[in-house]
């Protein structure tokens, strides 16, 4: 058996892994793996906060200390009041942040959404808005600290009892599939959502631990009954619509017999153990927890054999036959007719273009002219695109879940009539690039209009768009046309190409104009020199989602019904106007107020100062430097 899961393990090492790492994460299992992660906590220099009995009421910060977070200021609410409990957050705040300046920039707590959240959480001013809103209505200060200690108790329990009770029986599922197929791809974890018995997991594997907890009440029932109940993850893996009695009784009944050889097989692992412990757990999370998860599934499957064979009472309730033996062939193309009917009559390749036409059409999905061809073509790939996930169930690669008793609902996330894995026409992309490089100029003058109450042209050019967003639309759909396949791998690849773009922009904008700075990220939590920062990238990645699956075929679908000369010329014309500004702002760049008085944003000096900002932010640009407005300077 262990023979067998190491072989398991090697054909999916990297989604077992994936798997007993989430679940150490959750806790849900394999808790101490994580040791490794908090080992550097023990030298760390905290802080606290006491009461200056001499001041005013409030409260000072004082280092190398403990650690103080929302729940002293929860704590000081319920002993004094809200203000108090305000003042408390605002000092962590404030010292949080000072130590954020000194430290590394990365990391800065003063702009952005990321910080303002970072603040709220680790201040515990969250905790000091939510107690006021509901001391507003109750009246009582005490009565809201109690129903927020009570919200939050729900709130954990919640998590508990529908993520880290249940997930057990998710990666379960996972090492199950592969047992017998080559592929388990990470929509699997989705398999209880997917047949609409997340909840009944959840209840069974809450019953199994109420029912174990009591019986840790005696002695002999912590060790008897955890062999007892082993198999109930296992068994609601396979079957989840089994009621709570059934599983925990039908593994009871398995069991038997089995408990001394179950300890033992555990007792094997032991040197496994003592290296991952020697690790501080990093073994453990690479080897040990998914070699060991696999050995013990095929366990299962040799238990689930005998029970079977012996005819145990609830056996035939375990009936995913397909996880240990793979469908006939005759079976598999009467049940998936409509998809390998797709795949034999799927377009080639070359999809009759030859040398540089058909290697831009390959690998960068891009077309010259759309011919008739080409369209055919793309209806075949949008009939694939519908039946992507089942393809290889038909190949015996993967569970078949169409032979599964309770029907899976497929929830595709993606517009499949749109056909995302389509090519693009040269006059497509050039619309892409100055719709989208004019959504973007709308975007930033409505936000700059939104935040500050006035209109600014936005950008380095003169013209009505900013090319960097349709640049990076057009990289999207060109450079990762053969990632679309996989929408977690374009979003992380999103991140990167547009994270690069927005880099060298700003380097080469800023070496190209003599040091003037377009923008700046300084003070936002994880930005990289200022030029780029963590809610960007996360902006541009679920941006770039939106781009490759909706905006753009839909955009493709709309131009493929308009005139063709006449597109051709509005395109042409456009593109002539967009080089003609980009030439000109070489010369005569769009700098000045709002568009690169960097230091201006950062300050809000006072109307007696605004004549001196303006002459400070003047010597910024004109220097290269970067400056913060200091008041009254």
């Amino acid at each position: 058996m262990k023979k067998q899961g190491k072989l398991s393990l090697k054909k999916h090492y990297f989604i077992f892994v994936a798997a007993c790492l989430i679940a150490a994460f959750l806790s849900a299992e394999f808790r101490s793996s994580m040791n490794f992660s908090s080992a550097q906590s023990y030298e760390r220099i905290y802080e606290q906060i006491e009461n200056d009995m001499s001041g005013a009421g409030g409260y000072t910060v004082k280092s190398n200390t403990r650690s103080i977070g929302w729940e002293d200021v929860l704590r000081i609410i319920a002993e004094d009041n809200t203000q108090a409990g305000k003042e408390m957050a605002d000092q962590i705040k404030e010292n949080a942040i000072e130590h954020a300046d000194q430290g590394n920039p990365a990391f800065g707590r003063t702009r952005g959404v990321f910080s303002s959240i970072v603040n709220q959480v680790t201040s515990g001013s969250i905790i000091v808005t939510a107690v006021a809103a509901i001391a507003s209505v109750t009246g009582s200060e005490n009565v809201g600290v109690m129903i927020l200690i009570v919200l939050g108790a729900l709130l954990m329990f919640s998590f508990w009892f529908l993520i880290q009770n249940t997930f057990s029986v998710v990666m379960r599922r996972v090492f199950m599939e592969g047992i017998l197929y080559k592929r388990v791809t990470a929509q699997r974890f989705l398999f209880l959502l997917r047949i609409k018995k997340w909840l009944k997991a959840a209840r069974t594997m809450f019953v199994k631990y109420v029912l174990y907890s009591l019986w840790c009440l005696t002695i002999v029932g912590i060790a008897v009954k955890h062999y007892s109940y082993y198999l109930v993850s296992y068994i609601v893996a396979e079957n989840p619509d089994m009621t709570a009695r059934q599983a925990i009784t039908l593994s009871r009944r398995m069991m038997k017999g089995h408990k001394w050889e179950c300890f033992v097989f555990e007792v094997t692992f032991i040197g496994w153990e003592i290296l991952g412990i020697l690790t501080m757990g990093i073994f453990n999370v690479f080897f040990t927890n998914p070699y060991k998860t696999a050995a013990f599934t095929q366990y299962y499957a040799a238990l689930r054999a005998e029970a079977k064979a012996k005819n145990i009472p609830d056996a035939e309730l375990l009936y995913d036959t397909y996880l240990y033996e793979k469908p006939e062939e005759a079976l598999l193309k009467e049940r998936y007719a409509d998809v390998i009917s797709v795949v034999e009559n799927a377009p080639g390749e070359e999809n009759g273009l030859s040398g540089w036409r058909g290697f831009l059409a390959r690998n960068f999905g891009v077309i010259l002219l759309r011919r008739e061809e080409d369209r055919e073509y793309e209806r075949r790939q949008a009939e694939i695109v519908k039946v992507y996930e089942l393809i290889d169930d038909t190949q015996g690669e993967a569970y078949p879940v169409r032979f599964y008793p309770i029907p899976e609902e497929n929830r595709r996330k993606l517009v499949e009539s749109l056909n995302y894995m389509r090519h693009y026409s040269v006059w497509s992309l050039v619309v892409l690039f100055l719709g989208l490089s004019f959504f973007g100029w709308l975007w930033e003058v409505g936000m700059h209009l939104v935040s500050y109450g006035n209109f600014v042209n936005r950008g380095a050019l003169h013209g009505p768009w900013l090319p960097i967003y349709g640049t990076g639309s057009v990289l999207i759909l060109t450079l990762l046309y053969r990632l679309r396949w996989n929408p977690a791998l374009e979003f992380i690849a999103t991140i990167v190409v547009c994270g690069f773009l927005e880099y060298m922009t700003s380097l080469v904008m800023e070496i190209v104009t003599g040091g003037m700075k377009w923008w700046d990220y300084s003070g936002y939590f994880l930005n990289l020199n200022g030029r780029i920062c963590a809610e960007g990238l996360l902006v541009f990645g679920i941006g770039g989602l939106a781009i490759t699956y909706a905006i753009a075929p839909m955009v493709d679908n709309l131009i493929s019904g308009l005139n063709e000369k006449r597109l051709k010329i509005i395109c042409t014309v456009l593109m002539a106007v967009f080089f003609m500004d980009a030439v000109y702002s070489q010369i005569h760049p769009n700098a000045g107020k709002g568009v690169t008085d960097i230091s201006a944003s950062f300050s809000s000096p006072r109307p007696e100062t605004e004549n001196n900002q303006d002459d400070a932010v003047t010597v910024c640009i004109q220097t290269g430097s970067h400056c913060r407005q200091r008041s009254g300077s």
